[in-house]
């Protein structure tokens, strides 16, 4: 169960500004396509360099400056296990971020119709 402050209504905000600028600056570290899916294989678990290494098209090298600068942008978190270093997400929220952005990805990929939006 998620809990949260405060109930906020979207079309009512006060910190409006605060909260676009955090949000853009998210969506700023999730749009290297290497960072979106190493957050998207982090959304099924705790894993560790070598193993996300070997899921990814980039090197050792290239994956732990990625997960580095998504640990200092807050989005991923990381815990010592003996020699390793284990990475996870922060927040459900970036999975949930992650599965919508990609299934919007997939309706432009195969040429599906969208669906209807615009209401909450």
């Amino acid at each position: 169960m998620r809990a949260h402050i405060v109930n906020i209504d979207p079309g009512q905000q006060s910190g409006d500004g605060e909260r676009l600028a955090v949000a853009s600056e998210v969506l700023r570290n999730l749009a290297d396509p290497t960072r979106l899916h190493l957050v998207r294989l982090l959304t099924g678990g705790e894993q560790d360099v070598t193993t996300l290494t070997a899921q990814v098209p980039a090197s050792r090298s290239s994956v732990s400056q990625h997960l580095a600068r998504l640990r200092l942008a807050g989005l991923v978190r990381a815990r010592r296990d003996g020699r390793r270093m284990m990475y996870r997400i922060a927040s459900s929220h970036l999975s949930e971020l992650v599965d919508g952005v990609l299934a919007f990805a997939d309706h432009v990929v195969h040429g599906v119709p969208h669906h209807p939006g615009g209401t909450r």
